[in-house]
């Protein structure tokens, strides 16, 4: 099988690039897709994630000073079809190690062509951590294509123009003249707001079909389901959270002509966002989720403090 190498970056922290990272590469494996999905962020929060310890030795350090091969490091998950390369905290220093040796901006990218041609993955997933260091660029260097998580407010779109100017650098510069933008992912999106509808519309404007129709929610299991140790679809299946990730990755494999197939077979899930040109932009709620409309006496009460409010 061929394999894609695929990036979660963005330099700008708290955008939902490892819960993006995790959630999406256990949905692919859902879809029964061989998934790896490597940490190499030396906070080791993808890792966290899935419940496995940060182990002195277990990440990529190993492999890109020379020392183990990449294939020795790879461990099994609580889902089936995906895998994982743990990160620790000495994954940190590798960045000192690799400025040291020619070619530093490729090291990753040999150490991955192992497991690249054993054919056995179809896609990696690559967590970056939020920073444009040595790591990051490897990891920029190495990938076929570039998904950007957007939180949905403005300043994280400040961080969107350093990234798409990086990738048309490495473009430029030969390199890695093949790095493509997959995509970017509206996360921690809020229908209930104009400034989450406005930041979409404005992303939309500039980048056009790059942007997922696919938006992730604000959603509080989301937020939970690290501490468990689980990706979203095993902790809680069936909340708005996973579902939209279960989307998400119907989607990519939609727009790679991977799943089309697939996701006539199953029907999908019954939620989608409506799209962010529409207003009033609302969220479905899931099939699974009865919606009770107010009672007329509390209609009334959000009608008289919406009056106060506006004094």
């Amino acid at each position: 099988m061929q394999t894609t190498v695929i990036a979660i970056a963005n330099q700008k922290g708290g955008v939902g690039k490892t819960t993006t990272a995790v959630n999406l590469a256990a949905c692919l494996a859902e879809k029964r897709k061989e998934v790896l999905l490597v940490d190499l962020d030396p906070q080791a929060n993808a890792t966290s994630g899935l419940g496995l310890p940060k182990e002195p030795g277990a990440s990529l350090y190993g492999a890109l000073v020379g020392s183990v091969q990449a294939m020795d490091l790879i461990q099994p998950t609580c889902v089936n079809h995906l895998s994982v390369i743990p990160s620790e905290i000495d994954l940190a220093g590798a960045e000192v190690e690799i400025a040291r040796g020619d070619h530093y901006l490729h090291r990753l990218r040999d150490v991955l062509a192992g497991v690249i041609a054993s054919g056995r993955f179809d896609f990696i997933i690559l967590d970056c951590s939020p920073s444009l260091g040595i790591l990051t660029m490897n990891v920029l260097a190495a990938a076929h294509s570039v998904i950007i998580p957007l939180q949905a407010e403005y300043y994280a779109l400040e961080g969107l123009s350093v990234m798409t100017r990086l990738i048309q650098q490495l473009n430029d510069n030969a390199v890695n003249p093949g790095l493509q933008l997959e995509g970017i992912v509206m996360t921690m999106y809020d229908g209930r707001t104009n400034l989450s509808q406005q930041v979409v519309q404005e992303v939309v404007r500039h980048f056009g079909d790059k942007v997922y129709e696919t938006l992730i929610p604000r959603n509080v299991r989301l937020s939970e389901a690290p501490s468990f140790g689980k990706p979203i679809i095993t902790y809680n299946p069936l909340c708005t959270g996973a579902v939209a990730y279960r989307q998400l990755a119907r989607e990519f494999l939609a727009r790679r002509k991977d799943g089309a197939a697939e996701d006539e077979a199953d029907g999908g899930v019954g939620f989608k966002l409506k799209s962010p040109f529409d207003k009033p932009l609302q969220i479905e709620a899931p099939a699974f989720v009865s919606v009770v409309p107010p009672a007329p006496e509390a209609t009334a009460m959000m009608a008289e403090e919406t009056s106060y409010a506006s004094l």
